[in-house]
């Protein structure tokens, strides 16, 4: 199996490190195509793949062409390439909001494959939402499968839209995440903790809060009133947590995520 990814990005070169790391394919198997000479040197250097800045000389190379720009930078970009693919390609896009039915009609290409990872993929414990169209030949299916099974959890589905809701939740999802943990850390600051101290406290509690409701297998509520005592702190912080509308707050993030996601396929 050869990849040919079309942008040279932190996601496509999460595929990249996952590829290789799991020895799903060699060096030689990969190349990539980037704007930038800079970038195609830096992936070159650090994982001794092929990278050019000029599409037609990498395009034709693989069996998998992965599409890893902006969505924004989609339209500019099919024109090119439409010329470029063969039928035997298959177009992977993990491009947020295109649908396969844009993909189909921009690129003249039937074959597409259309993957939501997120960004814990870098370290191979992302979650990863997907979908093929019917004209992939199963072999191409299961060679993306394997694929995205390096980047962490896979979920393949049958019904496009939940990858625009797992876009929403699963792939922004890290940056909410990543809020609340520095939110955390700067109300220990607040409260007289070391900044160093406030931080180890914060993700420590995230990451081991997240591995018992792993392991546990029980609901969150079930878990949260297990640390909640009768008139003791964490009721007092719960409360002020609901009076700030938090919940609200997080519904309204994860929807608005969706929606931006759903414009995105419409633009």
């Amino acid at each position: 199996m050869n990849l040919i990814f079309i942008g040279g990005g932190t996601m496509a070169e999460s595929v990249i490190r996952g590829a290789l790391a799991n020895k799903l394919l060699g060096p030689e198997n990969i190349s990539v195509c980037d704007i930038s000479s800079k970038r195609c040197k830096t992936l070159i250097d650090l994982y001794k793949i092929s990278a050019d800045t000029k599409l037609p000389s990498v395009v034709t190379r693989g069996e998998l062409v992965i599409l890893a720009v902006k969505p924004q930078n989609f339209q500019e970009l099919s024109g090119e390439l439409t010329s470029l693919l063969n039928p035997e390609q298959t177009v992977v896009s993990v491009m947020a909001g295109i649908t396969i039915s844009s993909l189909q009609k921009n690129l003249s290409h039937k074959s597409i494959i259309r993957v939501m990872p997120n960004t814990p993929s870098q370290i191979g414990r992302g979650i990863s939402v997907w979908m093929a169209s019917s004209s992939v030949e199963s072999s191409s299916v299961s060679n993306a499968k394997r694929l995205i099974q390096t980047l962490g959890l896979e979920i393949q589905v049958s019904v496009e839209r939940y990858i625009d809701m797992a876009t929403a939740l699963s792939a922004s999802g890290p940056a909410f995440v990543f809020s609340f943990i520095e939110s955390m850390i700067d109300a220990g600051v607040y409260l007289g903790l070391t900044r160093d101290m406030s931080h180890q406290l914060a993700l420590q509690t995230v990451l081991g809060s997240a591995h018992l409701m792993e392991n546990s297998g029980k609901h969150p509520a079930v878990l949260r009133n297990m640390v909640t005592s009768p008139g003791g702190t964490t009721a007092e912080g719960l409360l002020a947590l609901e009076e700030s509308g938090f919940r609200t707050a997080i519904l309204n993030a994860v929807t608005a995520a969706y929606e931006k996601s759903l414009n995105l396929g419409n633009s």
